[in-house]
């Protein structure tokens, strides 16, 4: 293989958008799936509006609007009902998509996978798991298990985007410091039509209660509903069908069985890696940064990562900068994911179970007058829509 490309490990979202931004930019480039074919778990199903602004150059976003909901408002709520909406149209200045899109990602997969296809110097290559990573001077080497044969792959760079186990992190001998929460989250998929049962229903809404808050995500002819777990609770015990119908009926009494399209319980952690790059080795996603998914922040700001490190690789394949230019990839993008990602998705984490009657009032209280105060809530939704911590990003 010609060694005179970029390597990527992984071809989910981050990965892919990474290889199609260089691609369309001339860059050669390989992709490294450990799976025979692209995934099609339901994960991460909500992008955020300056993430819909990057898929549009790359010819994919018009199929994937089409293919998922746009939610305009965000609802804070509680049994008795809303306590704050957010529209996010008060920020149409500055973004062309004031909404989030809500659709599994592995829809927009297949539409950077096809789009990656048809472009010459491009290849994804399956059942290619990069194991480990060998740094030199002017290459780097993926070595890649293929069935029980092993090969070395050579390029000029390396984007790691294979996930939170990921090996390439673990072969660059990078720390993941942080923590794991005690409880899981399971998320449940039902056809069932909430919109008809919650007055005003957003269609991003998340309920605060002490005992056991929940958030209902609507998605196409589904709506996704997560919940907290007790850490005592068994696996099995949580994904039973008495277990989701108890949490479901909890949510809204249906008075007849819930139908169930799908479940999935997820650990939750929060944790960065120590550094996003290594030599010509760099990490992205899920290999650098992971935290709840309260607040659709972690494929997102995966997103923003890819973009912002392959925007960074062209300029420096095409002698356009300096190869310091790629040192800002990490100087813009750690300090996203410790002081921006982490804490707003810890925050939303703890607002929606808090239990202490005092702070349950605060944030009730917090979230009325931002509501109510133009300024406050503009500035609010640049945070949650990550609009914010892309213009921080971008004076570091």
């Amino acid at each position: 293989m010609n060694a005179d490309r970029v390597l990527v490990a992984g071809a989910g979202p981050v990965g892919l958008v990474a290889a199609l931004h260089l691609a369309q930019h001339e860059v050669p480039v390989t992709v490294l799936e450990a799976e025979p074919a692209l995934p099609e778990t339901l994960r991460a199903s909500t992008f955020h509006p300056p993430t819909l602004d990057m898929l549009a150059p790359t010819g994919v976003l018009e199929a994937f609007l089409a293919m998922g909901f746009k939610a305009p408002t965000v609802q804070y709520r509680e049994r008795a009902g809303c306590i704050a909406e957010f529209d996010f149209g008060q920020i149409a200045d500055v973004t062309a998509h004031p909404y989030r899109l809500q659709c599994e990602q592995f829809k927009l997969n297949r539409l950077l996978y096809e789009k990656l296809a048809d472009l010459p110097g491009a290849e994804v290559l399956f059942s290619s798991e990069v194991t480990g990573v060998e740094e030199a001077a002017a290459s780097v080497t993926a070595v890649v298990a293929q069935g029980r044969a092993t090969r070395r792959f050579r390029g000029r760079f390396l984007v790691g985007a294979d996930g939170a186990r990921s090996n390439v992190r673990k072969s660059l001998d990078i720390p993941f410091d942080g923590f794991t929460w005690p409880e899981r989250f399971l998320v449940v998929s039902t056809p069932f039509p909430f919109e008809d049962h919650f007055a005003g229903l957003a269609p991003v809404s998340y309920f605060a209660d002490p005992e056991e808050w929940f958030f209902l995500l609507r998605v196409p002819g589904l709506w996704r509903v997560m919940f907290p777990t007790r850490p005592e609770e068994s696996d099995a015990s949580v994904l039973s069908d008495a277990s989701v119908e108890r949490r479901l009926q909890r949510v809204l009494p249906a008075g007849q069985p819930y139908p169930v399209r799908h479940r999935t319980l997820y650990p939750v952690h929060q944790r960065v890696a120590g550094r996003y790059r290594r030599g010509r080795a760099f990490l992205a996603g899920d290999a650098a940064h992971i935290n709840n998914p309260l607040g659709g922040m972690g494929m997102n700001g995966g997103i923003h990562d890819g973009y912002n490190l392959a925007h960074r690789l062209v300029r420096v394949w095409r002698e356009e900068a300096p190869a310091s230019e790629l040192d800002g990839y990490d100087r813009q993008r750690r300090p996203i994911a410790l002081e921006y990602a982490n804490v707003h998705s810890t925050s939303n984490k703890l607002n929606l179970e808090a239990r202490d009657p005092e702070r349950q009032q605060q944030f009730r209280r917090a979230m009325r007058e931002t509501a109510a105060d133009p300024k406050k809530s503009y500035e609010y939704l640049l945070r949650i829509s990550m609009i914010a911590s892309l213009r921080t990003a971008a004076r570091l």
